[in-house]
């Protein structure tokens, strides 16, 4: 499996649960590995100067918009990997998370925590996740992506939801 083969399945749980979550706004989901945020922000009319020449690239993109007013919006990130999870990866989303502010951001392996396993279940480290503009503290979720079920497993999302 590549990583690529995670995205349209991601791109599906993502949809649903967004439109779950937010059911009276306009939810758009994309596959956006391969080009700038900037770029895929402007194929749906959002202009977002901070994210404007700053090569950012995530892997699915949610937008949550409101049906009256497009220019009020939340985006969402996933970044898929397929191998054990590292600190790096954690560094890799917490570094977009900073500089977009997204309204979530997900990490979601196909393997398992890795070296997270241990700093977020025996040292309780869920600080690690944490972003936001401070005065809202937000937290980056981290799980493990069940290929059958296409979908997260719940057990092994951090923190815990």
């Amino acid at each position: 499996m590549r990583e690529f083969d995670l995205y349209p399945p991601m791109c599906d749980w993502l949809r649903q649960y967004l439109t779950d979550k937010y059911k009276s706004y306009e939810v758009i989901v994309a596959d956006t590995h391969s080009e700038r945020l900037d770029r895929a922000l402007q194929k749906f009319d959002i202009v977002y100067d901070i994210a404007t020449g700053i090569d950012i690239q995530i892997d699915v993109l949610g937008i949550v918009r409101s049906k009256k007013d497009s220019k009020v919006f939340k985006l969402v990130f996933v970044e898929a990997k397929k191998t054990s999870l590292t600190l790096k990866d954690v560094g890799q989303l917490w570094a977009y998370c900073k500089l977009i502010d997204p309204g979530e951001a997900f990490l979601l392996t196909s393997a398992d925590l890795g070296s997270l396993n241990k700093l977020l279940n025996v040292y309780n480290r869920e600080d690690l996740l944490d972003f936001g503009d401070g005065k809202i503290i937000k937290k980056m979720k981290i799980g493990v992506w069940n290929l059958k079920t296409s979908s997260p497993e719940l057990g092994l999302i951090f923190p815990k939801i």
